[in-house]
């Protein structure tokens, strides 16, 4: 899962160069191109730190503060569960293992960076109206009494309305991002791209959405611990409202989205977007034994056996019928967890890689420079 490092993108007419003297904008067509110089909006990473400025041009560039550090919380340690239908009574009510909303998840390095987001998200999308506006155009024309092509040039005028529009919607809610990385940076955030295609690569990944204790073992295979999990996903995926040139780790947990970049995580959801900066960002990994009810992936480790209703001595329950063996698997439990809010679980059926997903972050941090008061 390595990744690329473009010095160009492409927004509607538009292209965002990216050259040693910053960005500049040009407009056109092949053999043909105007532009000027910058300022787009970007963040540039380099010696000097990071910096944005907004998309629209104005006098001066504001300088948003970087990263500072921060304490992680204390990890609180996943037990093995089992999940199945057993009588009410015989565990705790399920608590929820979720992040706050989005919005709510805001460093001060990305504060300006967010505001943007938001507000060129929030901004209408005006091709709708344009192509219901065409419809109409071309439905009246359609009832008028007169020669066959009044409908075709309403359908005409219509398509460039609807075409126009889209550019526009294009061009007013995208937020473009520049990163221009030394050469350490760039080996550092090809390391999390590598790591993640260990993550990625497992045969299952869950995120954990709900877990709740146990009150009587016998029902739940001797677990300590339900859980309510879902299958998800790791993988490359390009961020909404947001053209960046570098590829993004992507990690799916329930209703909100991860998005790795180099210096910061963005985190959408379907109210608004939010970020963490990797100093702010703690991880930890807890190896799990956790009892399988499903099909066993194909690369996990079986490291035990129980049954499915159990007595105190690990036999099985011989007053249930159909009381079958379940195997014990050795899983990864990877922690993300943030003072300003972020708490997500994801679970990786093969045990051992998630620790160098983790080194690959810790890394990044430490290239962050502190933040200025």
């Amino acid at each position: 899962m390595g990744f690329y490092l473009r010095k160009s993108i492409k927004v509607g007419p538009f292209r965002f160069n990216l050259s040693g003297s910053g960005v500049s904008v040009s407009a056109g067509v092949r053999g043909f191109r105007v532009g000027t110089g910058p300022r787009g909006n970007y963040v540039h990473m380099g010696v000097g730190g990071i910096y944005y400025r907004a998309t629209v041009p104005r006098n001066g560039a504001r300088r948003a503060s970087v990263p500072r550090a921060s304490a992680a919380r204390p990890r609180v340690p996943a037990l093995p569960a089992l999940e199945s239908g057993v009588p009410a009574g015989t565990h705790g009510p399920m608590v929820d293992i979720d992040s706050v909303a989005a919005s709510e998840i805001v460093d001060s390095s990305s504060a300006e960076l967010l505001a943007e987001m938001s507000a060129k998200k929030n901004k209408i999308r005006l091709w709708p109206l344009a192509a219901a506006a065409a419809l109409a155009a071309i439905a009246y024309a359609s009832t008028l009494p007169w020669p066959t092509w009044p409908p075709i040039v309403a359908a005409a005028l219509g398509a460039a309305a609807i075409a126009l529009a889209y550019r526009r919607d294009v061009l007013t809610k995208t937020v473009v991002l520049f990163y221009s990385m030394d050469s350490q940076l760039e080996q550092g955030y090809g390391q999390l791209h590598e790591q993640a295609k260990q993550l990625a690569g497992c045969a299952k990944v869950w995120h954990l959405q709900a877990h709740a204790q146990v009150r009587d073992r016998k029902y739940h295979a001797g677990a300590n611990q339900l859980v309510r999990r879902k299958a998800t996903s790791i993988r490359k995926a390009e961020p909404p409202y947001l053209k960046t040139n570098v590829e993004t780790v992507a990690i799916d947990v329930g209703a909100q989205m991860l998005h790795f970049f180099p210096d910061r995580v963005l985190i959408y959801d379907a109210q608004g977007m939010g970020a963490v900066g990797y100093r702010e960002l703690a991880l930890s990994v807890q190896r799990s034994r956790f009892i399988e009810s499903e099909a066993v992936p194909s690369d996990a480790t079986v490291v035990d056996r129980t049954w499915a209703y159990v007595n105190k001595n690990g036999g099985p329950d011989k007053r249930f019928k159909n009381n079958r063996q379940l195997p014990v698997c050795a899983y990864d439990e990877l922690t993300i967890r943030s003072p300003s809010g972020i708490n997500e679980v994801v679970q990786l059926s093969r045990s051992g890689v998630a620790q160098g997903f983790i080194a690959a972050i810790q890394a990044l941090a430490l290239r962050m420079p502190a933040e200025r008061r």
